[in-house]
């Protein structure tokens, strides 16, 4: 069976850092989760096609540690986009 050539060479892959979580699990970030996706991503690379993952870490600024000092979904994106 032949494989069609990729439409893309290069794509930036974005991932929710909850993504990275098993449904209906307290843990932040799944082993067994992070292996599958690697694993697809390791899929699409085989075919040629540089990949790049970039995984949110919004959690982390709102977190509750964070909440504290005021900061919201807005002001961590705000931030985020304009600290270039």
């Amino acid at each position: 069976m032949k494989t069609e050539a990729p439409a893309y060479k290069r794509i930036v892959l974005k991932l929710s850092g909850e993504a990275l979580q098993e449904r209906g699990a307290r843990e932040n970030i799944s082993p067994a989760v992070v292996r599958d996706i690697a694993g697809r991503i390791k899929e699409v690379h085989d075919l040629g096609v540089q990949v790049s993952v970039v995984i949110g870490g919004g959690n982390i600024w709102r977190g509750l540690s964070a909440s504290h000092r005021g900061m919201t979904v807005q002001p961590a994106i705000t931030w985020a986009c304009w600290q270039r």
